[in-house]
């Protein structure tokens, strides 16, 4: 009775429960066919974990198929349960056990060992209309197991052909000795592409199980053949074009890289980079553009510009593009303009159909359909012109253009990217004295209000900037020792500050926005005037040589002018002077260049300004001859006067001078006498000069003065024993005088 009762119970189990174990192997598939069919949808998925049951899948839908991840989980024609679990590594072993209605279930130990034999899913690519073949490697250990083919459907994995037949264009051939089998697909069509599964088919009495390979395959229709020549540095916008698949993802490709990275903007309608290309997926018009922004020898090769029409459905054209080197082709200019003003940007395309575009931030150029931009027809000997006029400038017309030809071939819209062209705007000139403050005014366009702003000196490119100071953002003020930021963005203007002007804050200043590529295409000249002038009377027929000091060697101006800052907009370049009585010499290393001026005429008085940003005001005032020649007249006339005066002062003079010398005669013989009745004294004779004494002892002297000058020396000299009476006092050391008298 116990016995029965095991029995029974062993069969109720069996019932309710059925369990069985498979292989599989690292980096392969395995596709289990529980036997068991299920009344319902209503079943899930879970792998035991240490002692518990974790959920893989939980079929709330009640689906008859469902995919979670690498697991797959559905019914068949036959309504029996499938478990497909693919690219299976060591960790995947384990046991799984599939709930069913009731209490019924299925429980599956899964061993996945290693073996060469077996890898990762593969790509293979069929063209369409043609034949496509592809092998599956198996194990030695299944050789003798019969081998079948399955395609994934939407909902289903079909069996296409097995070892023991075939099924119309498809075939397959096994290779015992190599282990492998070979599937030929005759006459491919766009529906052939897919998921393929190569199995080796296990049997048992109650359930089979497949040890699958993956195959990938990709059906690709070439539709046409395109030929393009670019040139090294220029540009070259591609428009691939596919109408009938507007909302398909599109791409492209090089062949060389095997075509595994494909280059697709991911986001559709909106401008992408990818590496050195950008990418614009247009779902309105069902074309894919491609620009290449500096094409260099290393983009050469053949290309696919295609659609995915469906996961594994590809339509493209081929692309085969050449980058020659010609430095002559490549045209790169810098215009500046002047804020509502008109610029001309000429260019020479050969081809009719010319293509006139610019950057935006990020470098694409787009074309240009405004109506502040016309376009006049010219000509030349060689190529025809394009004039594109651009009126009343701002702010917004700043940046890069780009002029080149459009052309068209069967499948493909090429524009070839030729001439660039940078445009500046420049801010009126600021003209400060030394010591002075300036205030610089950058105005910017609106939409880059939220953006940080700075102000930068010289050269102002990513690569060498030269900020002044940190930059300035939303309203916010910046100051440093002598400059001051501050961000109007109500009124779309930030404005630098700088205070106490010295000749080194002089020069060319940039108001650059800071993006993620800095936008710096607007630029003002600070002035200096030295407050040292220079004044200059010449005559006509005269040379003048004048001095000038200069920061950079590239910039030297001799401006004539009523103000400074007309010469940074109409001043004159020494290099483009046409009168030939300019010239000039510089001395690099010592910052100073000298103009030279010939053969002065009275016209070229005035105002003149020396110098580049650092400037100084010369004064040059030339008369005409007749004006020399009525100067050293009234210069002859007034020295003649002088001369005669000078005559008749000097007759007055000696003829007050002879009365003087009678009077002066008679003095002397009075105070002779005098003097020898003073020196009865034995001292007299140490107080007498020995001149004195001789003049005493000459009793025959002179009553008539000499004409010439009298020069009389008196020298006195210490003698103490003499002096011992005098109330003079003389310190020790020698005391000398001497007097010396005119007449």
């Amino acid at each position: 009775m116990k016995i029965l009762l095991i029995f029974f119970t062993f069969y109720l189990i069996s019932g309710a429960v059925r369990c069985f174990s498979v292989t599989g192997y690292s980096g392969g598939s395995v596709l289990v066919d529980s036997g068991r069919s299920s009344p319902n949808n209503n079943h899930y998925l879970q792998k035991q974990t240490r002692g518990k049951w974790d959920i893989i899948i939980d079929n709330k839908k009640q689906d008859q198929w469902i995919n979670k991840g690498r697991y797959t989980l559905y019914l068949n024609k036959n309504r029996n349960v499938m478990l497909l679990i693919r690219e299976l590594n060591t960790q995947d072993s384990g046991r799984y056990r599939i709930r069913l209605s009731g209490s019924a279930f299925i429980e599956i130990y899964l061993g996945v060992e290693d073996d060469s034999c077996c890898s990762m899913s593969k790509r293979v690519e069929a063209k369409k209309e043609r034949t496509s073949i592809f092998s599956c490697e198996y194990s030695q250990n299944h050789i003798n197991n019969p081998k079948i083919i399955f395609k994934e459907g939407n909902g289903s994995i079909d069996e296409i052909i097995n070892s023991t037949w075939k099924k119309g264009r498809f075939s397959m051939y096994e290779r015992r000795n190599q282990n492998y089998i070979t599937v030929v697909i005759s006459a491919v069509t766009p529906d052939d592409g897919g998921v393929y599964l190569c199995g080796v088919q296990i049997n048992t009495l109650s359930y089979s199980y497949f040890i699958i390979t993956t195959v990938h395959l990709h059906v690709i229709a070439k539709v046409g053949v395109s030929r393009v020549s670019g040139y090294s540095g220029g540009g070259l916008m591609i428009k691939c074009e596919h109408p009938q698949y507007k909302t398909k993802p599109k791409y492209i490709c090089k062949e060389s890289d095997g075509c595994s990275e494909r280059k697709n903007p991911g986001v559709q309608d909106e401008w992408m980079e990818n590496g050195d290309v950008s990418l614009y997926d247009d779902t309105r018009a069902g074309v894919l553009m491609v620009f290449f922004r500096e094409l260099k020898a290393a983009d050469a090769g053949t290309y696919r510009c295609g659609v995915n029409v469906s996961h594994y459905t590809e339509r493209f054209t081929e692309l085969q593009l050449n980058v020659k080197h010609d430095e002559k082709y490549l045209q790169m200019v810098t215009e500046s303009a002047h804020f509502g003003e008109e610029i001309n940007i000429t260019c020479q395309i050969p081809e009719h159909n010319v293509y006139f575009c610019k950057e935006d931030d990020n470098h694409i150029c787009q074309n240009i359909s405004s109506s502040k931009v016309t376009q006049m027809n010219g000509s030349s000997v060689k190529n025809k012109k394009r004039v594109f006029v651009i009126s009343n400038v701002s702010v917004r017309d700043a940046g890069v253009y780009w002029c080149g030809a459009e052309t068209r071939d069967t499948y493909l819209t090429f524009i070839f990217l030729n001439s660039k062209i940078q445009l500046n705007i420049t801010m009126p000139p600021v003209v400060r004295h030394e010591g002075e403050s300036a205030e610089i005014i950058c105005p910017y366009d609106s939409i880059y209000k939220s953006k940080s702003k700075s102000l930068c000196k010289g050269k102002c490119s990513t690569r060498d900037r030269n900020t002044l100071n940190e930059t300035v953002r939303e309203e916010k003020e910046t100051k440093t020792d002598r400059l001051t930021l501050n961000d109007d963005v109500t009124a779309s203007v930030f404005t630098g500050t700088i205070t106490g002007l010295t000749a080194e804050d002089a020069g060319k200043y940039w108001c650059a926005v800071t993006l993620e590529r800095d936008l710096n295409y607007l630029y003002t000249h600070l002035i200096v005037i030295m407050n040292e002038e220079l004044n200059l009377t010449k005559y006509e027929g005269d040379d003048v040589s004048i001095q000038c000091k200069h920061q950079d060697e590239d910039q030297k101006s001799f401006c004539k002018a009523h103000e400074a800052s007309m010469c940074v907009k109409d001043g004159v370049s020494l290099e483009t002077i046409r009168d030939d009585r300019f010239s000039f010499s510089d001395e690099a290393s010592t910052g100073v260049f000298t103009v030279n001026i010939t053969d002065l005429r009275e016209e070229d008085s005035g105002i003149y300004w020396c110098g580049a940003q650092v400037i100084r005001k010369v004064h040059l005032n030339v008369s005409k001859e007749k004006d020399r020649n009525f100067s050293m007249i009234i210069i002859i006339s007034v020295c003649v006067i002088l001369l005669l005066i000078g005559g008749f002062t000097l007759t007055v003079w000696k003829l007050r001078h002879k009365r003087r010398g009678i009077t002066s005669a008679s003095d002397k013989r009075k105070r002779k006498k005098n003097t020898m009745s003073l020196c009865a004294d034995s001292r007299c004779d140490s107080l007498s000069d020995p001149g004195t004494a001789q003049m005493n002892s000459n009793d025959d002297l002179p009553t008539i003065p000499s004409d010439g000058l009298l020069y009389t020396a008196v020298s006195f000299q210490k003698r103490e024993e003499s002096l011992s009476d005098a109330t003079v006092r003389f310190s020790k050391n020698e005391i000398h005088s001497d007097y010396t008298t005119i007449n």
